[in-house]
Formats: structure tokens, sequence, C-alpha cells
């Protein structure tokens, strides 16, 4: 009680009552912190899908034996190819992939079966739309399986021999390579950028529009306790939206939460903090909110796009992996992906954290200060 009676005392507890108050009168804005989880959840969640499969194919079987039904049904086991049709010849595959019918066509020429009974290296062709590299590497790694499996079961049968080598995958953390279970926790960090950054610096200049900055300026209280007022909101609702997002993606997606969810939240205070500053930057040098829109998604795409939230960074050119280690969410999604996935803890995670925590003093530090000379 006496923790609560402070609070309500502190000079800059009516700048935070405010706050809340006009929060909760911008409906828009209420609606859009409140709302925006559970859609990009879904969004991004069911949208964004890594591991391509069921590629519709076309079959080119000149053999027409059982063993290249053999090779046709091993290919659609594999669940990259789903067959929509059989064509009679080469001009009609060509017409089936041009006019997107078909991503792919396997191609069986007529001495498949032949060549496999009298021991020799029987060939197969498997044709991809390569317009989408994703898609192609998955067809081609789909048919590379296939020929493998299929071949090892041809020399069993044949020879009753094993395989020469037998390897076993075993893969960790995601063992279902489920494209949800790596891109639902980066909608945290996607969310915490949006609120904090866009949201802080619109409103701040919103103010300065409105000419009740300044008049907030010359009241009693104090630039940190007005600083503190406007901002605790939005942590507030950062920690909300966050809550929000791991709740549906345990509940729609199975996300696992293997690590300390304490953890997480207490190594999420840099993170906002950073975004914060960034916020604050923003809109110091903003003149309007339409230029404070700008200047959020101008830092927020390179965030999404490097960051390594969709596209793996070792992928990346080394002058773009340079740049996405000058953006917070880059070290946040170590943390959130080797918490909730991994369960490692802070022995493991000093580094992202040590960084976030730079990044986020220093940026606002200098955000206050320039805001502080802006105000004046």
């Amino acid at each position: 009680m006496n923790f609560i009676t402070r609070i309500r005392e502190a000079r800059f507890w009516p700048m935070l009552w405010k706050e809340f108050i006009q929060m909760r009168r911008d409906r828009l804005t209420l609606l859009m912190m409140t709302g925006l989880p559970a859609i990009q959840l879904v969004l991004f969640g069911y949208a964004i899908q890594t591991d391509v499969r069921h590629l519709k194919t076309v079959v080119l079987d000149e053999s027409r034996t059982a063993e290249s039904r053999a090779l046709v049904a091993v290919m659609t086991n594999t669940g990259s190819f789903d067959l929509v049709g059989a064509v009679a010849d080469r001009t009609a595959l060509r017409d089936a992939i041009e006019s997107g019918v078909a991503s792919a066509a396997l191609v069986i020429p007529p001495d498949y079966e032949r060549n496999i009974k009298r021991g020799r290296t029987a060939e197969a062709q498997i044709i991809v739309d390569a317009a989408d590299p994703q898609s192609s590497s998955s067809a081609i790694s789909g048919a590379q399986l296939a020929a493998l499996a299929r071949g090892a079961t041809i020399v069993a049968e044949r020879y009753r021999a094993p395989p020469p080598i037998d390897m076993r995958v075993r893969p960790w953390y995601n063992p279902e390579q489920r494209s949800a279970v790596f891109i639902v926790p980066g909608v945290i960090g996607i969310l915490l950028t949006i609120t904090m950054i866009l949201i802080t610096s619109t409103a701040i200049v919103r103010e300065r529009e409105r000419g009740t900055l300044e008049q907030l300026i010359v009241t009693p209280i104090g630039k940190p306790s007005l600083m503190l007022g406007k901002l605790v909101p939005f942590v507030l609702v950062g920690y909300v939206q966050m809550t929000v997002v791991m709740a549906l993606g345990k509940l729609i997606f199975r996300i696992p939460t293997v690590g300390s969810i304490p953890l997480l939240y207490l190594l999420t205070v840099p993170f906002i903090v950073g975004s914060l500053g960034v916020g604050l930057l923003i809109s110091t040098i903003a003149r309007n909110q339409v230029q404070a829109m700008q200047f959020s998604f101008f830092f927020m795409l390179p965030n999404i796009l490097l960051s390594g939230y969709v596209f793996p960074r070792v992928a990346m050119p080394l002058p773009a992996q340079w740049i996405g280690l000058l953006l917070p969410l880059t070290f946040y999604l170590n943390i959130l992906r080797g918490i909730l996935l991994k369960g490692i803890g802070i022995g493991q995670l000093w580094r992202p954290t040590l960084a976030l925590t730079v990044f986020a003093v220093v940026l606002f530090v200098v955000s206050v200060r320039r805001f502080s000379k802006t105000i004046e």
C-alpha cells in the first residue's frame, strides 16, 4: 500500500494518468495496439512458410513400367510433390509449367526399368520452375531424397545388401521443422518495434502539433517526469502485446516455451528502452505525423529484412550482415529464440544482452538530450 501511495505522490503520476486517459479516448490507436498482435500473429504464422511443400507436379512417363510407377509413388510420398496429372510429350510438359498448372515435372525415359534390371544407373529428370528459388530448391531436395530412398530400396531388394551409408539426422529444438516455430517468436520483436517506435514517435509529434507539449513543459512537472509519464504506458502496452503473442502462439501454433519466461521479460527491457529511444529521436526530427511515420518505416524495414526475422543472416552479403549488427532486433531475436526454443540462460545470452543494453543506453540518452533541446 505504501508503494502505491508513493507512486501516486510521484511528480510523474499526473502525466502518467493523463496518458492513460488519452489512450482510452483514442480508440483507433488503442484498437491498433490491442488488435495488432492477434492479426499479425495469424498473418505471419500462417502466411510465411519457409518449408515449401506440395508442389504441383506433372509426370512424363515414357517407360510405363512397374519401376517407373514406383518412382512416382516415392516422389509423392516425400510430401514435396503433389501429382496433378500426366502429360504425353515435352510440349505438353512445357505448356503445363508455363501456364502455372504445374511447378515441377518428372521425366522418366523409356529405358528406365531396363537399365535397372541390367545393373546400370537408371536416369530420371526433374524439371522445376526456378523463377522462385526457394520453391525450386525444395523441389531439388525432395527429388534427391526420393532418388536416394528408391535407390536404397532397389539395392536391398535385388542384391540383399544394406546401404553403404546410413545417415541419421536428428534435428534439435524444432524436430518437426515447422516454419511457425521460427517465425512466430519473431513476431514479438516486430510488434514491439512497431509499437515502441511508430506509436511513440507519432504520439509525441501529435502533442507538438496540437501545442499541448509546450503547455506541459511550462507546468511544474520536470522533463524527466514528463518523459517517464509519456513512455511508461507504451512500455506496459508492449508487455501486453508480448504476452498476447506468446499465449496465442502457444494455443494456435503450439510454439514451445522451453526457457524461463521471467528471464525473457527481464531481457526485453533493454530492447524496449532502445526502441523508445529510436521513437524519441524520430520525434525530434519529424515536424509532423506523416514525417514521423515515414522515418519510422525507414528504420523498421531494415529491422525486418536484415535482422534474420525471415531470411537467414548467414546467407546475406557481408555488408548486409554488418548493417544487421546495428539493428536492435538482430540481437533481440537471438534472445527470443534462445530462451523460447532452446531454453538457454543468461550465460549463453550475455553477448546479445550487452549489445542491446549499450544500444539502449546510448540511443536513449542521445534522444532525451536532443528532445530537451528541441522542445525548449
